[in-house]
């Protein structure tokens, strides 16, 4: 072959192998349907979510059968909180303090901070670690690995907190945590953390809806976030619903598609 073809030769071969081709060809329909396959496991898992949404939503209107989410509702604010806080210091705030109150409302108080990074951050960040939870609850690996960065979070917010509500809900979290990782197999964790990331995701869901969707709560973060950057807040609160819709619906598929095999079974 003369240097001129064997030169044309290498050049068309490249062309055809540019990084989108090579994906192109590496993912095919085929890949495709077995990665979003779910298996036997992951079948019990998705039933699984399917009744703790259901049991979650059907307590949520019962008025006094309804004060057995209370401490995971009072958890998913703690999260809340805590994503406010992060943002914050992330931001160079200087946290002074995080409240929650009986009435299921948190409050974080800092110094400083980028507010367009923060005030999102409570609704969002909240609703990723629901949704971090999920995907996790594929997995007694995962699980495990998750509920120690969960447990941080807390110990964060108890670092914070400043009334005793936090510090008692966070605290027995923390000990439901750690006791959990002594049951058979991690059986125990996974389902706890799987209802956990279930009871966040859809609180955050209904929290949007209720604040800024179906009536305008004055000190919501969205009404606040609005103010500043005058736009409506009904507008701030469905972009943020549907972000927190794509973290779910991302987590459930990501966890079917990577987490088919669990090593702990």
């Amino acid at each position: 072959m003369s240097p001129i073809v064997a030169t044309a030769t290498l050049e068309f071969v490249a062309a055809k192998s540019t990084p989108a081709l090579l994906l192109k060809r590496a993912i095919t329909k085929g890949d495709v349907t077995h990665a979003l396959t779910p298996t036997h496991d992951q079948k019990i898992v998705l039933i699984v979510i399917c009744v703790y949404a259901l049991a979650i939503l059907v307590l949520w209107h019962i008025p006094y059968l309804k004060v057995i989410l209370l401490p995971f509702k009072l958890v998913t604010v703690a999260l809340h909180e805590f994503s406010h806080a992060a943002a914050g210091l992330c931001t160079g705030a200087r946290i002074n303090s995080i409240a929650i109150d009986p009435d299921e409302g948190g409050l974080t108080r800092m110094t400083g901070g980028k507010w367009c990074c923060v005030m999102p951050a409570g609704y969002l960040g909240s609703s990723f670690l629901g949704a971090l939870m999920v995907f996790a609850g594929f997995n007694v690996l995962a699980s495990k690995i998750v509920s120690v960065m969960i447990g941080v979070c807390l110990l964060a917010t108890l670092f914070w907190a400043k009334n005793w509500l936090t510090r008692v809900i966070t605290v027995l979290f923390v000990g439901l945590i750690v006791g959990l990782w002594f049951t058979p197999h991690g059986t125990g964790l996974r389902y706890v953390v799987l209802f956990m990331g279930v009871m966040s995701s859809l609180y955050c869901l209904w929290d949007i809806v209720d604040d800024t969707l179906c009536r305008k709560v004055n000190e919501s973060d969205a009404t606040k976030f609005a103010q500043k950057t005058h736009c409506s807040s009904r507008c701030c609160g469905f972009i943020w619903l549907l972000v927190s819709l794509v973290f779910l619906v991302g987590a459930i598929l990501l966890g079917v598609a990577f987490l088919k095999d669990d090593p702990a079974l």
